[in-house]
């Protein structure tokens, strides 16, 4: 990677020079910093990828720590210990093709090596680089009949009438009209959701740019008003979808009474790809996206499609299998690179046996690499270079099979984001709120 390339994939990181030894669990004052050789956490091939290591002022070491390194997250191609008792330490490595480096350090044994952690606990923390990542590539081919399979699957679709119903609800905002949605999907299941507008539109005709909001991975759960609220208050109009077969608005206690097998919905139907949960799932996002695009208040022009994790998987599956979808704007996507394991990369949710034929065969059709080079729409993605549930080699896998213009946000120092705290973030926060904001004004927010 040149000078330029690094610039660009690096633009929006803050530099902080120190990455401090971390607890998860709530611990705060720690004994070790890590200052990375690149703050950006970018790296061509074969250069030392490092971290110097020190003890952090007004703490003493525990003692020796050890470390592993991992390639893409999975293969272990080193191990050391580190005593920064003298002052100073290095952790190095070097990758001789394009990948991720993903270093996790324990405390000395019998120790938690934290202040404030109990014996009991264990600690750790992660450290991740990128090797030449513009030019990791997927781990399998897509299928030869991917294509036809999806052109069959939208027609199955669009014979199934869409009539869509919108019931009224309370905003809790003056300028914004609130409903809830539902819509038939195929196989007689349904596409729940929320919409919110500007209400002023009712009285003058204006019309809106469109936002289609899609669902990160859990057992199902209510959505919430003010996802929507929040946006149409800046003046979109925008729509937010169940990824189940269940209402939107229900108490808690009726999305904690269903059946112990949707709660486990990832793996169901991995080894058939007319019975995969994720393909109804998809196809009720397409129609979400369509329906947003008939209606008479948006703009004719801009429909983006935004998601986390399982809803970034989902975007660039809407994003590739509906031309009317102008951006997308995915944070950690899910299902990136299924065959990873196959090629020595860390799996990604949700998770499948793909080392199973039919499993294998299946995922070809689900996974957001093959997505991809059919997304023309501009394109903001970020990948935690630390994320262990929807791991960065994938993610960046599927990136560079994005044809039209696109930028990366690298989160050097974040875990998945349901574990990352909002400095780790930043860079993502802030470019999501850029990219929406030049979309919301007809602006291209890939051009300076």
């Amino acid at each position: 990677m040149n000078a330029g390339e690094r610039g660009s994939v690096a633009r929006v990181l803050t530099a902080v020079m120190t990455v401090a030894l971390a607890l998860r669990t709530g611990a705060s004052a720690q004994q070790l910093t890590f200052t990375p050789y690149h703050a950006h956490g970018i790296y061509d091939l074969r250069e030392r990828v490092g971290w110097h290591v020190a003890v952090a002022p007004g703490q003493t070491a525990a003692g020796t720590y050890a470390y592993t390194v991992k390639r893409d997250g999975l293969a272990v191609i080193g191990r050391g210990t580190l005593d920064p008792s003298s002052g100073h330490a290095t952790i190095e490595a070097s990758l001789d093709r394009p990948g991720m480096l993903l270093v996790e350090v324990r405390p000395p044994a019998g120790t938690t090596g934290f202040h404030g952690a109990s014996k009991s606990e264990v600690g750790r923390v992660l450290l991740g680089a990128a090797v030449a990542p513009q030019r990791i590539r997927p781990s399998g081919r897509r299928p030869r009949d991917f294509d036809a399979f999806w052109t069959a699957e939208l027609r199955r679709l669009d014979s199934v009438p869409a009539d869509p119903l919108l019931t009224p609800g309370e905003s809790g905002r003056p300028d914004v009209a609130y409903y809830t949605i539902r819509m038939n999907n195929v196989g007689g299941a349904r596409v729940y959701g929320q919409l919110a507008r500007p209400s002023r539109q009712e009285a003058g005709g204006e019309t809106f740019p469109a936002l289609l909001l899609l669902q990160w991975a859990s057992p199902p759960y209510p959505l919430q008003r003010q996802w929507v609220t929040d946006y149409a208050a800046r003046g979109w109009l925008v729509l937010n979808v169940e990824p189940h077969d269940v209402p939107a608005d229900m108490p808690q206690a009726f999305y904690d009474a269903l059946p112990q097998l949707i709660k486990s919905y990832g793996l169901i139907g991995r080894h058939d790809r007319d019975e995969s949960y994720f393909l109804p799932m998809y196809l009720g996002d397409y129609r979400a996206a369509e329906y947003l695009a008939s209606r008479v208040d948006w703009d004719g022009r801009t429909l983006v499609v935004m998601g986390t994790s399982m809803g970034g998987q989902q975007g660039f599956a809407v994003a590739g299998l509906d031309p009317r979808v102008t951006a997308l704007i995915a944070n950690v996507p899910a299902a990136c690179d299924l065959l990873g394991p196959l090629g020595g990369r860390a799996a990604p949710y949700p998770n499948w046996d793909v080392e199973r034929p039919e499993v294998r065969r299946t995922a070809g059709y689900f996974d957001a690499v093959h997505f991809a080079p059919r997304i023309r729409a501009r394109a903001l993605i970020s990948m935690g270079f630390i994320d262990e549930t929807t791991p960065p080699a994938g993610i960046w896998a599927a990136f560079n099979q994005l044809p039209g213009p696109k930028e990366a946000v690298p989160l050097v120092d974040s875990p998945h984001n349901h574990m990352a705290t909002p400095e780790e973030v930043l860079p993502y926060t802030r470019r999501s709120a850029a990219w929406l904001d030049a979309l919301a004004r007809g602006a291209d927010p890939t051009q300076p």
